[in-house]
């Protein structure tokens, strides 16, 4: 019992000391409202490029009295460190997966099934449209508010020693996935046995043979630097996973109604630009691990989409999550 009082008290302690470099929403003297973002991706990412982009815009509509600092490469903290900074609003503005905010709030798990969006431009759709909207505000019952999403792009099979052409070739092998149910689910679904690693600790998994192979897509596999360790790319697309841009709510209630405003248009104008970026870095990545040996195969689609109906099916016999699902199918 002392010894977790103990770390509890070092926790927030260390909250407590760390909160003045936090501060996220304050006026300087020239009275600009600062708001501190941070997150884990290289300066390379698109996703990272479309937050620059959001800073620009937010700079101009605000004629210099609304700023972005952005923090990239975890250079404040991991994915869920950054979470927690945000929530007691140390943090203004943080980007995670979708898959991450399954914890939240069960109806993000609809977001990470696999082959739930017909293509890119229907997953845009729904992103954009009324189930988007819901599931950004959804989560703000955590102190948190979804400014909008990002393309992730899809997510596809590296791994070490083969390919996987089918799913069965998936058989005995271990496969990271983020934290998530919904993930994790899918790798068994499809026979493979899935295992949660941090995204930091990836490479050294992979090198060390902790997992036989992960799942993400091209520019992540480019950046991560992975493509030196797995050597086959089999494109499957089994899940389009979204990013979500969140803010604090703690840092949003104290902005002025401009001010939210000034925000909000910045993120919303930044997502058609980080759509641009982000196809023209998975071009690029694809090429890149292809010309330092990786071997790059398109899989039949339908047998995996298959394997994963039951899956489906499950998620289908939860009320709201069925609502959701039949939803998003209905977009045209």
């Amino acid at each position: 019992m002392i010894k977790n009082m103990y770390l509890i008290y070092r926790k927030f302690g260390l909250l407590m000391l760390i909160a003045p470099f936090f501060l996220v929403s304050c006026k300087n003297i020239n009275q600009t409202t600062e708001l501190k973002l941070a997150h884990g991706l290289d300066p390379s990412h698109p996703v990272h490029k479309g937050m620059v982009y959001m800073g620009q815009v937010l700079d101009e509509i605000s004629e210099g009295k609304m700023k972005l600092e952005i923090y990239p490469s975890g250079q404040l903290g991991t994915e869920q460190q950054n979470i927690e900074l945000l929530q007691i609003g140390s943090l203004a503005i943080t980007k995670v997966s979708a898959a991450v905010l399954e914890s939240f709030t069960d109806n993000y798990q609809v977001l990470g099934l696999p082959y739930i969006f017909k293509s890119k431009e229907h997953s845009y759709k729904v992103l954009d449209g009324d189930v988007g909207e819901e599931l950004l505000l959804s989560i703000d019952r955590y102190n948190m508010r979804g400014l909008c999403f990002y393309d992730a792009g899809a997510r596809s099979f590296y791994t070490i020693n083969k390919p996987i052409n089918h799913p069965d070739d998936l058989k005995g092998m271990k496969i990271r996935v983020m934290q998530s149910q919904t993930a994790m689910g899918l790798i068994r679904a499809m026979g493979g046995s899935a295992t949660p690693i941090s995204w930091g600790e990836l490479y050294t998994a992979l090198q060390s043979g902790v997992v036989d192979g992960a799942e993400n897509n091209p520019p992540s596999l480019y950046t991560s630097h992975h493509y030196e360790v797995c050597k086959y790319y089999s494109i499957n697309e089994h899940t389009m996973v979204p990013d979500v841009l969140v803010v604090s709510t703690v840092v949003w209630n104290k902005l002025s109604d401009q001010e939210k405003k000034w925000l909000s248009e910045a993120a919303k104008r930044s997502v058609p630009k980080q759509r641009e970026l982000w196809a023209e870095s998975e071009r690029e990545s694809l090429r890149i691990v292809q010309e330092n040996g990786v071997v790059i195969n398109y899989p039949d689609k339908a047998p995996f989409a298959e394997r994963v109906e039951p899956m489906i099916a499950e998620y289908e016999k939860r009320p709201e999550l069925n609502d959701l699902i039949k939803r998003i199918r209905e977009v045209e």
